[in-house]
């Protein structure tokens, strides 16, 4: 059964970890070493867990983390930066019943808000599938790789 169970500061070393695993292929591919999660040190995920409205969560598989999230709660919206699965257990629907757990868990919210990247199409299909639109909004990052931002009004 998956849920998701909040993070703690004593916490953090596995979140970076969990991170840092799950974005390394990405990384690879990409090159980019000033965006991509699998990049940051623990004190960049220190920071953001400081961050008054920040929450990360452990994507627990039964009693074992197999990602994590981060979702910003800004009120009328939140945001979803990052979300990620281990390699071994990605494919499997996990990310998708992360998404609407962490969804579910903030009922009084509106609007959802994330981004990912524009060239890889399996990130896409999922956020699509969850109801998630394209703003339009696009960044370049480097030749061959954008970001690509949505929203999802509820």
């Amino acid at each position: 059964m998956l849920r998701l169970q909040k993070a703690n500061r004593s916490d953090l070393v596995e979140v970076h970890r969990l991170q840092v695993e799950s974005f390394q292929t990405l990384l690879d591919k990409y090159q980019d070493f000033a965006t991509n999660p699998a990049a940051e040190g623990i004190e960049r995920i220190v920071q953001r867990f400081e961050e008054p409205h920040t929450i990360y969560y452990f994507i627990m598989l039964d009693d074992v983390a197999i990602g994590m999230i981060r979702v910003c709660n800004h009120g009328d919206f939140c945001r979803v930066s990052p979300i990620c699965i281990l390699p071994e257990h990605q494919g499997h629907g996990y990310a998708q019943q992360a998404m609407l757990l962490a969804e579910r868990a903030y009922p009084h919210i509106r609007c959802w808000t994330l981004d990912t990247i524009a060239q890889e199409p399996k990130l896409c299909h999922l956020y699509e599938k969850l109801g998630y639109h394209r703003t339009g909004k696009i960044e370049t990052i480097k030749d061959g790789m954008d970001i690509v931002f949505y929203e999802k009004k509820v």
